[in-house]
């Protein structure tokens, strides 16, 4: 143990860098220096060009993109990527859009470089639910709709698998990242857990980027709204009343009215 110990660690570092929802504006400071300094950069998919075109002219980049039932790479090749390219003293970037710690898997990439004597810092990004959100100009929590909020993912190991109990309805929000394919399941399984069908929901789709989009209904209504609007990944599911915040609360009801659910 006292040889682990006293074992120097590699030169190189990694960086767990949060790239935000998609605005380079929205970067922190921090986060940016580091694009300019790297050697190599090991990025999402979901990181925007405008992003990338700040990183230094000289590093490389690496991407690791991951879609739906389709992973490129592997997350066990990306941890040992990161870990090879720090072992020859590089400073790796690893570039995870909103937040490393939200559904990043940034604690499994940080668990692996600690393992294997890498140095290894977290830069915390603005996750997708905050950045979606302040575009749409709705409060995730609101002393008159909400005091609590809670995130969770639409296809991790499976709906079955996650106890949502007690996380939607009234004075609650849900925020829920990867849940697009879903919406169906997410609807029947909110719905069985006693949620009530007329409950706001928001689906926010491409936030703090040129193409977002604000699209609001009744729960009982968000598969037909996912299927009617085409809406496509990335995009989030807010359910609660603070949906009903943002735009006019006349369009909501236009739209419930129009889509043959009133509130």
């Amino acid at each position: 143990m006292e040889k682990q110990l006293n074992r120097p660690k590699k030169a190189g570092k990694v960086y767990l860098v949060g790239a935000g929802p998609g605005d380079p504006d929205l970067l922190t400071i921090k986060a940016a220096k580091l694009l300019a300094r790297a050697d190599v950069i090991v990025h999402d998919g979901l990181v925007s060009r405008e992003i990338l075109d700040l990183a230094s002219p000289s590093a490389r980049r690496l991407s690791v993109a991951k879609q739906r039932s389709l992973h490129s790479v592997p997350q066990g090749q990306i941890n040992n990527i990161l870990i090879e390219e720090a072992g020859k003293g590089h400073l790796v970037v690893r570039l995870k859009g909103g937040d490393p710690f939200i559904f990043g898997r940034g604690g499994e990439e940080a668990d692996d470089c600690i393992a294997a004597d890498i140095d290894v810092e977290i830069v915390p990004g603005i996750s997708a639910a905050l950045g979606c959100a302040a575009q749409a100009r709705m409060p995730l929590t609101h002393r008159d709709a909400s005091s609590a909020v809670s995130f969770v993912a639409g296809q991790c190991k499976g709906l079955s698998d996650q106890n949502w109990a007690g996380l939607a309805g009234k004075g609650r929000t849900l925020v829920i990242y990867m849940g697009v394919a879903n919406a169906e399941a997410i609807v029947e399984k909110l719905i069985a857990d006693g949620v009530a069908p007329d409950l706001p929901v928001a689906v926010l789709e491409n936030g703090t980027r040129n193409n977002f989009r604000a699209l609001r209904t009744l729960l009982t209504d968000l598969g037909d709204l996912v299927q009617r609007e085409n809406i496509k990944s990335p995009a989030l599911l807010v359910v609660g009343d603070v949906a009903r915040y943002g735009d006019a609360e006349d369009k909501f009801r236009e739209f419930a009215q129009m889509t043959g659910v009133i509130a």
